[in-house]
């Protein structure tokens, strides 16, 4: 593992179960743990995210270093907060918009949709979360540009158990935090292309980290996204995948995704749609573009199988 000496010394060491920081969230309405966090997790074998008895787990790298966070619903709703590592008080404080506390729905009109309307109704405790942190939730997007998902998750579940470092605090076995800026300007180009990375995404994530430090500063959703996109290797596609976990983005439509347009399509109109078309059917919920995404990809609704198979290759567009 290539060392970095800015880490904490005791990041990655530290099993005590007692928790640096915690807290407890009260939601003041309905309220889906699991539904809530789930686009934070790179599927079920992801290093930085599990669920099990205990809760849900999760490692960062926040400002103050790296952290193990644990989150556990109980029957009133609530949600038990608990943190270890150095960025254990950092991961406390943005508990409450990680859990979509800031995220208002009240806008949304489906009274022209009475699929999605019943979607909601059935899911009302479902929220947009904000995690703060742009640069962790950049490299992943980079790794799944143009790949499959299973290509894109091997990827990513290699590189962190290669580079990252254990997560602090009594974290379940082989949980790992992801790798600062600085190392992952130096993964060899042997372990990208091990890992099935090719050498323009991992160009890209080279170069974004030089500049990750610019990249978390605070700003909004629309700011933030227009900065990455200025970065070479990063287009709309991945820039909205970043800013829908990193600020919680209500409006961000991932285009150019290889299922998302038809599946929009078949939702809404039952038949499929191309890019074009699914930013026109969307285009009445402007300003809640994703929440009205999240619903249809929430409600268990699968277009229709037909037609060949898909091939391995060329997915998304960057």
């Amino acid at each position: 593992m290539i060392s970095d000496p800015s880490d904490d010394a005791t990041a990655g060491t530290d099993r005590d179960a007692t928790p640096r920081a915690s807290t407890r969230y009260a939601p003041r309405r309905p309220f889906d743990l699991a539904a809530t966090m789930a686009p934070h997790s790179r599927g079920r074998g992801d290093p930085t995210a599990r669920a099990d008895a205990a809760g849900l787990w999760r490692t960062q790298r926040t400002p103050l270093g790296p952290a193990t966070l644990l989150l556990r619903q109980a029957a009133d709703g609530g949600v038990d907060a608990k943190a270890w590592g150095p960025g254990a008080e950092w991961c406390i404080a943005q508990v409450p918009a990680l859990l979509g506390d800031g995220d208002d729905w009240t806008g949304l009109d489906l009274g022209g949709h009475g699929v999605l309307a019943e979607v909601r109704r059935r899911n009302p405790g479902v929220w947009l979360g904000s995690s703060g942190l742009v640069f962790e939730a950049l490299i992943p997007a980079i790794i799944e540009q143009k790949v499959t998902t299973l290509e894109a998750h091997r990827a990513w579940y290699r590189l962190i158990r290669q580079h990252g470092e254990a997560a602090p605090g009594p974290a379940p076995a082989g949980m790992m935090v992801s790798p600062g800026p600085e190392r992952w300007r130096l993964v060899p180009s042997w372990d990208w292309h091990r890992a099935g990375v090719d050498p323009r995404r991992s160009r890209t994530a080279v170069s974004v980290a030089a500049v990750a430090a610019s990249l978390d500063r605070p700003v909004d959703a629309v700011t933030a996204s227009r900065r990455l996109q200025s970065l070479p290797g990063v287009g709309r596609w991945t820039a909205a995948e970043v800013t829908q976990r990193s600020h919680g983005d209500p409006d961000s439509v991932s285009v150019g995704d290889y299922h998302l347009a038809a599946q929009v399509g078949w939702a809404l109109t039952g038949s499929p749609v191309d890019d074009d078309g699914m930013l026109e059917l969307l285009d009445p919920f402007a300003g809640h573009r994703q929440r009205v995404v999240r619903l249809i990809l929430g409600s268990g609704y699968r277009a229709p199988r037909r037609g060949p198979r898909m091939t391995v290759q060329d997915h998304r567009s960057h």
